[in-house]
């Protein structure tokens, strides 16, 4: 302290200054010509009479300097990426800090995969901030492979970067005052710490539950009608723009320069592809200014509004005392960074990291080994039908919550036949963490596979296999092949696997470097171009949604299918 005040006041030099920025300011909403003056990790001044000196320095130049970017809710294990490389594809794209909920690798593994995480991302070179996960598993109309009560959370609630509760999901629970659910919830209060939530479909009453048990966040809102809602009863809306569930065009005409100071941005979910593509947080906020929202209100949504949502005071600006985190973009509008300073240091330039890899840490054994699945045959997978008529899940492209559909559908001998005219294909789950043998199967419409099947092991959130096709029989495949690669992506067509990316670690995520996890990523897309030649959305991911019980509106589980609206198994068979 004493060194960064006599730096303060030019007794001594600074460690490095940007020169000739246009910095933002992002509590005032205007644009400064000045000098960012680093010493220790931390701004010291900006400086708009040059009258500071240091040790290093460059040019800006005159571009537009911004504080970096923070994603308000991020699930790591989407980007099927370990944390130490997940954080080389973010840096240099401005993204200088996350806050992320591990469920997904939780709802594997437990305590196990839960502390994996926490020392993953101390390896990783962006500050990675986790929320302890509330939904393992996320209902209980499903077999996750772990469960974790408020006793299994609470040895990790002191974790220095750990920040919160995480999505509260299970919303009859809390409304119903379930005794488990508020102890976890009363976890993060008795610490003053933050609580998310997870409100996809409540109604403004459901809401008012939700913070009456002080619950602080959504990021589930898909129309700007939920939005103010949430805003109104003193809640943070995260919008989310992710690779499944694009919300951000239909919710952000709820921002207004009144109550913006309650919106920032989420990506929720991201396939590694798309994050290396285009970025995350960066993308956000270039769709937000194309559709009218001021650029500083923007990226103050972006930065500030996000570090203070989460009580990082020390974030999300660019004012002396802050963390030395900014972005040096090619152009406002793009928001394309030319160069990112990590705690003073930059760490990537025109896209590229600059840094070497960091050594990665070990993963578990019990994790890298968690797919187990029964012996299988086409009796497992088919689905009596008394009479034609059936429920069935439609597919929204680009959104992860569906429709309730019910049809006619093709009966051959008593059993669902797949029809690829009508688009009515088969969809299965199989518990695959206990051997429990619990399995469903049910029709989803909206897929628009042509031939052949695709499998995962990602499906959330309990991480079940997760199987749709045109045929049984490169179902059966392609199901096999997930269990021989310990989990991943499987792409099959006339009983030969046309494509694979093995994710050893819990099944969802890998342990390769990013470059090469994204040149098998692909291959299999080019694998799902041939049997879905003109598939326009992110197939995989919309499918791993299919099997949440609390997206509205009709999901599988191990289980059942599972109306969301009325919170219980439903038949598929409608004539039941």
């Amino acid at each position: 302290m004493k060194d960064l005040i006599a730096i303060s006041q030019r007794k001594e030099p600074a460690d490095f200054i940007l020169r000739n920025a246009r910095v933002a300011d992002v509590f005032s909403l205007t644009w400064r010509s000045a000098d960012i003056v680093v010493a220790a990790g931390k701004i010291v001044a900006i400086d708009s009479h040059g009258q500071y000196e240091a040790r290093h320095q460059e040019d800006a130049e005159g571009r537009y300097v911004i504080p970096g970017l923070m994603d308000s809710h991020i699930h790591i294990e989407s980007s099927m990426l370990t944390p130490e490389q997940f954080s080389r594809i973010l840096l240099p794209h401005g993204i200088t800090s996350v806050v992320t909920d591990p469920h997904e690798i939780a709802n594997v593994a437990g305590a196990a995969g839960l502390q994996y995480m926490l020392d993953a991302a101390k390896k990783a070179e962006l500050d990675i901030y986790y929320m302890l996960p509330s939904s393992v598993p996320a209902t209980a109309f499903e077999h996750a492979g772990a469960v974790m009560k408020a006793e299994d959370l609470a040895p990790f609630i002191e974790e220095g970067r750990v920040l919160g509760i995480a999505e509260v999901m299970d919303f009859p629970a809390v409304l119903a005052g379930q005794e488990d659910m508020l102890k976890k919830i009363k976890l993060g209060h008795d610490r003053q710490m933050i609580v998310d939530g997870h409100g996809a479909g409540l109604s403004p009453s459901q809401i008012t539950g939700y913070r009456a048990a002080g619950i602080h966040t959504d990021h589930e809102c898909i129309s700007a009608e939920e939005a103010r809602e949430r805003v109104e009863q003193g809640m943070y809306v995260l919008i989310r723009e992710g690779s499944a569930a694009k919300n951000l065009k239909d919710v952000l005409p709820a921002v207004n320069s009144y109550n913006a100071r309650r919106f920032a941005f989420c990506t929720d979910d991201k396939h590694l592809d798309e994050i290396i593509q285009e970025g995350t947080i960066n993308h956000a906020v270039a769709l937000a200014i194309k559709e009218g929202v001021e650029p500083l209100q923007a990226i103050q949504m972006a930065t500030l509004n996000a570090a203070e949502c989460y009580r990082l005071y020390h974030q999300g600006a660019l004012a002396p005392g802050y963390i030395a985190d900014f972005v040096m973009l090619e152009g406002l509008e793009t928001m394309k960074p030319a160069a990112v300073w990590k705690n003073g240091r930059k760490v990537a330039e025109t896209g590229e990291m600059l840094t070497k890899s960091p050594a990665a840490v070990e993963v578990p054994a019990n994790i890298l080994h968690s797919v187990r699945l029964p012996e299988l045959s086409a009796a497992d997978l088919a689905l009596p039908m008394k009479g034609t008529r059936a429920n069935i899940i439609e597919v929204i492209p680009n959104q992860i919550v569906t429709k309730k559909l019910q049809a006619d559908v093709d009966v051959v001998d008593g059993y669902f036949k797949p029809c690829i005219e009508k688009d009515y294909l088969k969809i299965a789950v199989f518990e695959r963490h206990h051997l429990l043998h619990t399995k469903s199967t049910a029709i989803v419409h909206g897929l628009g596979l042509q031939e052949g099947a695709i499998a995962t092991t990602i499906a959330h959130d309990s991480h079940n296999a997760i199987v749709v096709g045109t045929n049984d029989e490169d179902m059966l495949m392609a199901l096999r092949a997930l269990e021989q690669i310990n989990g991943g992506l499987v792409v099959v067509k006339d009983g030969k696997v046309l494509a694979q990316m093995a994710l050893p670690v819990g099944g969802i995520m890998t342990n390769i470097g990013a470059r090469q996890a994204e040149q098998q990523l692909q291959e299999v897309h080019k694998a799902l171009h041939i049997i879905h030649p003109t598939c326009h959305f992110h197939l995989f991911l919309t499918l791993s949604f299919l099997s949440l019980p609390v997206i509205p509106l009709l999901k599988l589980t191990d289980t059942g299918l599972f109306d969301v609206e009325e919170f219980k198994h439903i038949p598929v068979d409608a004539s039941l």
